[in-house]
């Protein structure tokens, strides 16, 4: 009951974990907007989250590796801390004459609609831990 539990939070703390990390390369694409010869970056959140999760991409039957547990009361490695994503070059729409491939507006939209998802995920896990607790104090 207890590892269901956990593993349940874990996916909503691993899904902060990432946006938080997308956040921080998408920051970094807006201050290098003027910055010559600098190619926007970022990473596919789907993957990333299949990933750190151990879930398999649609239509794959591979079964995800990991550290191998001699003890149910090892902690897991996969914990979110330190989820390791790709980060890919944005094929750009119009790169400058100078070399650089970052479009402001799309990465301020790109931005805010990453902010926006953090904030839901935020108030996701805020509220299951809000049910435990209720839960708990009830009994």
């Amino acid at each position: 009951m207890i590892s269901r539990i956990g593993d349940e939070l874990m996916f909503n703390a691993q899904a902060l974990t990432l946006r938080a990390q997308r956040q921080e390369v998408l920051a970094s694409n807006l201050a290098n907007a003027e910055t010559p010869n600098y190619k926007a970056r970022d990473f596919d959140f789907a993957a990333a989250l299949r990933a750190a999760t151990g879930t398999p991409e649609p239509g794959a039957a591979a079964a995800p590796l990991g550290l191998a547990a001699t003890n149910a009361r090892h902690i897991r490695a996969d914990a979110a801390a330190g989820i390791p994503v790709a980060l890919q070059y944005r094929t750009p729409t119009q790169a400058a004459i100078d070399g650089n491939t970052v479009d402001p507006d799309l990465e301020r939209t790109r931005f805010a609609d990453n902010a926006l998802r953090y904030d839901a995920a935020l108030r996701m896990l805020n509220g299951q831990i809000q049910t435990l607790q209720r839960a708990i104090q009830n009994n």
